[in-house]
């Protein structure tokens, strides 16, 4: 098994360096690749600060590149990405409600975003 980090995941999205993209992608056809929620937490603020990639674009980006991959947790990383999608809320804060809504979690927060997405308003 092999854990991807950052870097990893940016060459292979973007194709900005061929050499690098081969290799990830090598690393995609011929071994389990795992990836944790902190290292999509970095790449998604890398997409936005530094790519300026639209929120949607990140969010339908990783969905369709945790297809290739085995994420611990899968399902509050999904929700996160949706939610980052389509809400105006720091990713950080949507791994918060991925939490909520999958582990059934209390988030304990002054975030007032934050707060009205909990309580569904």
């Amino acid at each position: 098994m092999v854990i991807f980090d950052a870097n990893m995941i940016l060459r292979y999205l973007l194709n900005d360096n061929a050499e690098m993209a081969e290799k990830a992608e090598n690393y995609l056809n011929q071994d389990t690749v795992t990836v944790t929620i902190e290292v999509i937490a970095e790449v998604v603020y890398v997409l936005k600060g530094v790519y300026h990639m639209t929120r949607k674009t990140i969010a339908d980006t990783l969905k369709d590149f945790l297809l290739l991959v085995q994420c611990r947790d899968r399902e509050t990383v999904n929700i996160a990405l949706e939610t980052y999608g389509n809400e105006n809320l720091d990713f950080v804060d949507c791994v918060l409600y991925g939490y909520h809504k999958v582990e059934r979690m209390e988030v304990a927060t002054f975030d007032k975003k934050l707060l009205n997405l909990l309580n569904g308003y």
